[in-house]
This record gives C-alpha cells, sequence and structure tokens, in this order.
C-alpha cells in the first residue's frame, strides 16, 4: 500500500477521537442554549454545523472538516515554534556556503516531501468524501424543486394529487432521502444547510442537484453562502425534519386553500390584499396569482418571513409590509403606505391565512 493511501486512511481515522471531543463540547452548547419559537436561530450555537451533523450527507464532510480544522492548527503552531526557535536560537554569522555545507537544506528537503505527500493524502480523502455524498443511499422518498431569488426561497411541492408552493421553509419526513432539484431565477446562489448536507450552487438556467436527509426531527436554518447582493447575508431558510405522520399532516394542510373571510375586517383586507399585492403574491383559491414574490396562501403558518429576518407574528408581518425597506434594505419589494384602518384590515385578512 502507498504512502499517500496510508496517510489517507489515518486522516479517516483521526476523526473518531476529534468525534468525541466535540460531541462533548455540542453537549455542552445545547444545554447551554435551548431553542425558542421567539428566536431566529431556534437556539442553535454559533459555528453549529461544525460541531454536529444530523444526516449521512452531512456527516462525512463534518467529519473531513474536523481533520481538516486539526491539520491546518498543527501546521500553524509548528510554523509558530519553529519561527521561534529561528528567532531565538539564531546560528552565528557564518559564511554564504553555510546552508549548503552543512546540512541547513535537507530541512527544506524533508518538509517539501512531507508537505506534498500530505496534500496528497487530504486530496484522496476529499475524493473519498465525495463519493460518499454525491447519491443518496437508495432512492428518494421525495423531490421538491427549490428557486433562489434576490433574497429568499421560493419551494415547490408536486406529491400526490396537489400542487402548491411555500417560501423560505422546506419540510421532509424523518428517515428518508430528500432530492432537491436548485434553480436560480436571478443570479448564482448557493444552498446550505451545514447540518444536513454540504453546498450546491443555484445557477440561472441551470438545474443542480442536492440531496439531504435527517436522522432525527428538528429545524435546520440554511443560507445562501454565494454573495448575491445587498441583502445575501438575510437570504436565509430552515429545514423541519418530520416524523411521517407529522409531515403527512402537514402536506394535506398546505394543499388546502386558506379559510374564507368571515369578519367584515377581514373582507376588506381581501379585497385591499387582490388590488394592491395580487401582482406579485398569490393566494390559492383568489384572484391573487403572481409569480414574482413568496406565495402567501398559508404565511400564518410559517414561523419566520422575509427569508429569516423577523419572527412571524401579525404585529411583525403587518409591520414588514409597511417598512419593508427599513427592515431589508434594497428588497425589491416597496413600503406599502397604509392608513391606520386599511393595516388593521390588511392585518385581519392576512391572520386568516393560517
Amino acid at each position: 500500500m502507498s504512502f499517500t493511501c496510508r496517510c489517507a486512511k489515518w486522516l479517516v481515522r483521526c476523526g473518531a477521537p476529534l468525534a468525541i471531543a466535540f460531541r462533548e463540547l455540542d453537549a455542552y452548547a445545547d444545554t447551554a442554549t435551548p431553542g425558542e419559537s421567539g428566536s431566529l436561530t431556534s437556539g442553535h450555537t454559533p459555528l453549529a454545523y461544525f460541531l454536529r451533523g444530523e444526516g449521512p450527507a452531512a456527516q462525512p464532510v463534518l467529519h473531513l472538516g474536523w481533520v481538516l480544522a486539526g491539520i491546518c492548527s498543527f501546521v500553524c503552531v509548528l510554523i509558530a515554534i519553529m519561527l521561534l526557535v529561528a528567532i531565538f536560537k539564531r546560528r552565528r554569522q557564518e559564511d554564504a556556503n553555510a546552508l549548503n555545507t552543512k546540512g541547513g537544506l535537507s530541512f527544506v528537503y524533508v518538509g517539501t516531501t512531507i508537505s506534498t505527500l500530505a496534500l496528497l493524502a487530504i486530496t484522496v480523502y476529499m475524493l473519498v468524501v465525495l463519493a460518499q455524498v454525491a447519491d443518496p443511499p437508495r432512492e428518494p422518498a421525495l423531490t421538491v424543486t427549490v428557486t433562489a431569488y434576490d433574497w429568499w426561497w421560493k419551494v415547490d411541492y408536486e406529491e400526490g394529487t396537489g400542487r402548491f408552493a411555500t417560501a423560505n421553509e422546506l419540510h421532509i419526513p424523518v428517515g428518508v432521502p430528500v432530492l432537491v432539484l436548485l434553480k436560480s431565477a436571478d443570479v448564482i446562489h448557493a444552498f446550505w444547510v451545514p447540518e444536513l448536507s454540504g453546498k450546491t450552487q443555484a445557477i440561472p438556467g441551470v438545474t443542480n442537484r442536492q440531496w439531504l436527509e435527517a436522522n432525527r426531527p428538528g429545524v435546520f436554518r440554511g443560507q445562501c453562502t454565494q454573495y448575491c447582493g445587498v441583502q445575501h447575508a438575510h437570504m436565509a431558510f430552515e429545514v423541519y425534519a418530520q416524523p411521517q405522520a407529522e409531515f403527512d399532516r402537514w402536506l394535506d394542510a398546505q394543499q388546502s386553500p386558506p379559510l374564507a373571510a368571515t369578519t367584515d375586517s377581514a373582507k376588506r383586507g381581501a379585497k385591499l390584499f387582490e388590488d394592491r399585492c395580487a401582482g406579485c403574491h398569490a393566494i390559492r383559491g383568489s384572484n391573487a396569482a403572481g409569480v414574482q414574490a413568496p406565495d402567501l396562501t398559508h404565511v400564518m403558518s410559517r414561523r419566520l418571513i422575509a427569508a429569516g429576518t423577523i419572527v412571524n407574528t401579525s404585529k411583525n408581518l403587518i409591520d414588514w409590509v409597511q417598512h419593508v425597506q427599513d427592515i431589508k434594505p434594497g428588497a425589491l419589494m416597496p413600503d406599502m403606505k397604509l392608513s391606520p384602518a386599511e393595516a388593521s384590515d390588511l392585518s385581519a385578512y392576512l391572520a386568516t391565512l393560517r
């Protein structure tokens, strides 16, 4: 067996002790920061993706990251030590040929050889990881299409007899592979759910493929990781991994039409929505059939709005409608100028969209 292959296997084995240490950190993080429904991050700690992977598409990448972080840290420490030795234990002034005549270049040869072999081993390990996560272990149980816009995510489901779209939320059943078809409506974006998968770009005119699988129920935050404009940092989404029965109930609820407006205020709000919002937004079962902005048929069932920017409450939602450019400057949606009565009516109507 070649030295490079042996190095690659050693790198794979290095993930085990690192995994124990990082799981201890993860357990502490979970204890210290419990999730809260009112939190934008569901209680996730910073850099939580570096501590854990919750699916077969993420765990090989996670271990690779640990190994690379360990190697980089070791190299930095080694260089610092060598630099300190060179500073405080310099040799006396000698002739110009001392480096050659007294064997000083041997360190260069040995260092270059070790670095080359290590880089080759890391390359082999990375190729092994890429092969492991290229395809799901079995046929995907669900296929969804995710289209990236400036700066939000459209998610299309075509399951059963009902086809519907939601925004900035991806619901999947636990324990089964889910195929994600990635598209872009404008510029290059990148789809990343670090606890469930690696990064995949969404490119205009191209359909890329990614797959997810969650080992446990939970909420996993995703993010666009390709700079795409002024609100790139506020282009997040959430993946909800649910037991099959809970996922089926969610699917049935999303396929059903929204409740009809029953109060006078909600009816006036529905008319106002069709007059001023239907050009961009859609609500199934109504005259609103826009395609350039999120489908709002069941908007009040979503935890966050504005692509993960604010928590979804009736107050925050109507505030968003009226002050988009204050909350998310540069967003394509303009501020809606509403009188207090109009704001109350529109809020009453939006509250029925559950």
